[in-house]
């Protein structure tokens, strides 16, 4: 069985092939034109399954890592950043041009069984997959099967509350993780401190000075209390990060021992990795649900 899987992004749409060993068969891209509307980004995903089909070697199971997620209420897409899914059933419409069943997950959960099965979380058992980017999400995988949960947001801690009466979120509720260590978050900070917009990428660069100091400390506290409430629920075999905040150096030794000193345990072991596949994580985690 050879395995398609899609990565739905919000600029492309990129396609992969998989031979029953997982040896990548065929790659494609795509714009994803989300100007042009939902029906074009259904046309969109049909028309890179169908090409990826035709290199196939056997038949094919096909899985889409989508932003937002698909309720277990409606059946519909909610909590997209890319609007025109919204409320739109995209499942339901792909299986029906398809003539076949396809399997959906969002972007964190894709994450997650990608760097479990491929990636840094592949010797272990328990895997929290970590999403620090845009947004705060995460992905838990149980012996290399994605855990949903009952209503499906299992692993959603960007949307746990880590300060009360905190910073205003998206979802409408305040201090949520989100809000204080995504991407978006951590560059609003800066400028709150030291009246400069930079990218983050730059803001890691120049923290010799006190707003630095002051902006680093406080993204270990968050970060910290943040992950250490997820060992302490979920004590997981290994977390492994994942997005744009993750290829920030020093949370790999200040940020683990901020999580450290937070956990509710005598004995904390627990790894906190890097990702090992990168951008590819969604395409790949895809073609594996």
């Amino acid at each position: 069985m050879n395995k398609i899987g899609i990565d739905l992004g919000g600029t492309k749409i990129e396609g992969i092939l998989l031979d029953d060993k997982l040896n990548v068969i065929e790659r494609k891209r795509i714009p994803t034109q989300q100007e042009k509307g939902y029906k074009s980004i259904v046309n969109s995903i049909a028309f890179l399954v169908n090409e990826l089909k035709t290199k196939a070697r056997d038949n094919v199971t096909i899985g889409l890592c989508t932003p937002g997620a698909i309720s277990k209420k409606t059946g519909l897409i909610k909590n997209s950043n890319t609007q025109c899914l919204i409320d739109m059933p995209l499942q339901e419409d792909l299986n029906q041009i398809l003539k076949q069943e396809i399997s959906i997950e969002n972007d964190a959960n894709c994450f997650a069984i990608a760097e479990a099965i491929l990636g840094a979380g592949k010797n272990y058992d328990v895997v929290f997959g970590v999403i620090m980017g845009t947004g705060v999400g995460g992905g838990i995988v149980f012996n290399k099967k994605i855990h949903k949960g009952r209503t499906y947001i299992a692993g959603e801690w960007g949307h746990h509350t880590l300060r009360i009466n905190g910073n205003k979120c998206y979802c409408g509720k305040l201090g949520c993780v989100e809000t204080y260590i995504s991407g978006p978050a951590l560059e609003k900070r800066w400028t709150e401190l030291t009246g400069k917009t930079e990218s983050l990428q730059s803001i890691v660069q120049n923290l010799d000075n006190k707003e630095g100091q002051q902006w680093k400390n406080e993204f270990l506290e968050n970060f910290g209390i943040g992950l250490a409430n997820v060992i302490d629920i979920l004590d997981p075999d290994v977390i492994v990060l994942g997005g744009g905040v993750s290829n920030i150096s020093f949370l790999y030794d200040e940020g683990r021992d901020s999580v450290y000193d937070k956990v509710f345990s005598d004995l904390i072991e627990t790894p906190i990795l890097k990702n090992q596949l990168g951008d590819s994580a969604g395409v790949f985690g895809a073609s594996l649900l």
